[in-house]
């Protein structure tokens, strides 16, 4: 055996490689889904209260619990009926999620928020929240963990509908408009 501080290897490369794969397969089960959660950065700007601050995080926090579930209307639920992301409406919304779900399993995303916004206009209180982010699943057809979408300070702009917080859209450059990349329409 081969003693490295706190971890002793076994001389055998077959047995050490097993040994690493897997723990590698116990990090991928087990690490990567707990990732997916809803935080506020250390300097975040909150320009609301907290209890809408709490309500927003709930929405998002059910939002993750529905991905976990592949529970399309729960998910749905997170959505304004008034959705439009650059002319994609809720509708064209549901049906990238369906064929999301179709193709991945243990989906899951994860929500840093930096700035929080609230302001009353008219009937129903908005906010804007700014968030970095990600999105990643593992692929039905070849097991791989893969990166579905990744944001950077993406602007999430919500309504309070029908007593709970709902994307409105999103802030940020029309995809067509865009020299590179792509645009962020599920968070």
């Amino acid at each position: 055996m081969i003693q490295f501080s706190a971890v002793t290897l076994p001389k055998h490369p077959r047995t050490a490689l097993l040994m690493l794969l897997s723990a590698g397969l116990w990090f991928q089960e087990t690490a990567l889904p707990a990732l997916a959660e809803t935080k506020l950065s250390k300097q975040v700007e909150i320009q609301a209260n907290g209890k809408m601050v709490s309500e927003i995080r709930a929405s998002f926090d059910k939002a993750e619990k529905a991905l976990k579930a592949q529970d399309l209307d729960g998910l749905m639920a997170l959505y304004s009926k008034d959705y439009d992301y650059h002319g994609l409406t809720k509708n064209n919304l549901l049906e990238l999620w369906k064929d999301l779900f179709s193709k991945y399993r243990r989906i899951a995303s994860h929500h840093i928020f930096s700035k929080i916004v609230v302001t009353v206009e008219g009937k129903a209180p908005k906010a804007r929240i700014t968030c970095t982010g990600g999105l990643w699943a593992t692929a039905e057809s070849t097991g791989e963990r893969i990166i579905i979408d990744s944001w950077f300070e993406e602007v999430h702009r919500l309504v309070y509908e029908d007593g709970a917080w709902r994307i409105l859209g999103h802030d940020g450059e029309d995809q067509q408009a865009m020299q590179s990349g792509a645009a962020h329409p599920y968070f």
